[in-house]
């Protein structure tokens, strides 16, 4: 039997990150996390208030981070584009000391978020890759 998006996480947190993120939901409700290779920070994870960047169609939903303390999933959002390039590796969203450039909810805690992949064994890499694709849900007002 084939390991299944549901049963093999494409992405995961360090507890550094975790402990983050706990701070970050208590000040700014519940988040999301999104990763393009776009401006700004490249290829670093963004995190927002979830809903607050808009996906479509051009984006994969990786995961929904459980986090101890958080009371609903994190989304862990990517550029279809930026996936093709990472669909070899597990993600490790890790933190790491200076402030990046950019929108995301932790610039001003003077860490940013980082992405630390490890290699995907070759038989998973014969598996399909892509998730199914999950349209966002339009921003809040």
């Amino acid at each position: 039997m084939h390991d299944t998006y549901e049963e093999t996480p494409r992405v995961e947190l360090t507890p550094e990150a975790a402990a983050l993120l706990r701070r970050l939901r208590e000040a700014h409700g519940p988040l999301m996390f999104h990763q393009s290779g776009g401006c700004c920070d490249g290829s670093a994870p963004m995190c927002y208030p979830d809903g607050e960047f808009r996906t479509g169609a051009a984006d994969v939903l990786l995961g929904e981070l459980v986090v101890e303390g958080v009371g609903e999933p994190v989304p862990f959002w990517m550029s279809r584009s930026q996936y093709e390039v990472w669909s070899h590796t597990r993600l490790i969203v890790d933190v790491v000391a200076g402030r990046g450039s950019g929108f995301s909810l932790e610039a001003p805690e003077g860490v940013r978020f980082l992405i630390r992949s490890r290699v995907i064994d070759a038989q998973r890499l014969q598996e399909p890759r892509v998730p199914p694709a999950r349209r966002g849900l339009p921003p809040t007002v």
